[in-house]
């Protein structure tokens, strides 16, 4: 279970060029369909070394200048599949707050995808599908796309910030943080 994981985990990090990913102006940024009224772009960022994981988030109302972003550390999670799935149930808790019912979220992890459209059990995961079932009930109509690493820069910058802070993190706004903006252009 666990090489099936890593590999999946590395295929779902591929980068692929695409002139159309986050160059620091989230207005820019791609939408995944028109006709969708709101795509929120959910990472979760980890690395085996560091202290914390990161989460982060953006959500983009089609059509609209409207965004909202969030990012967020918390104590290193236990694998980075982890770390996408509790970055998943943070957003959907938040997107439960704001109200925001009809909501596509999209992620570059297709590990995440295939566990939460699937009923395989994941008994290392047996906690986070509970909590993610929970969350779900909110959602009428619940969707979750895959999307390729170059279209989820921003929720990804937004993650890795939060896990390279060095100390706890919560951030909360509609225009990119300082951080982000020094760290567009950077691959760590």
């Amino acid at each position: 279970m666990a090489d099936v994981e890593s590999r999946m985990w590395t295929e779902a990090q591929l980068t692929v060029k695409d002139p159309n990913s986050y160059t620091g102006n989230v207005h820019q940024y791609v939408s995944l369909a028109l006709e969708e009224s709101r795509v929120c772009y959910i990472d979760g960022a980890w690395k085996e070394d560091d202290k914390f994981t990161g989460q982060g988030w953006f959500c983009r109302k089609s059509g609209s200048t409207e965004v909202m972003m969030r990012a967020m550390n918390l104590c290193r999670s236990l694998s980075p599949l982890h770390a996408e799935c509790e970055a998943l149930i943070w957003a959907m808790e938040c997107m439960k707050t704001l109200t925001y019912s009809d909501v596509v979220f999209a992620t570059d992890c297709s590990q995440l995808v295939k566990m939460v459209s699937t009923l395989e059990e994941w008994s290392a995961f047996s906690t986070h599908m509970e909590e993610f079932n929970r969350s779900k009930t909110f959602f009428s109509h619940f969707r979750i796309r895959h999307i390729l690493r170059a279209q989820n820069t921003l929720a990804d910058k937004l993650a890795r910030g939060a896990r390279s802070s060095p100390s706890a993190l919560l951030y909360v706004d509609s225009t990119p943080p300082v951080w982000l903006a020094r760290s567009v252009g950077d691959s760590s």
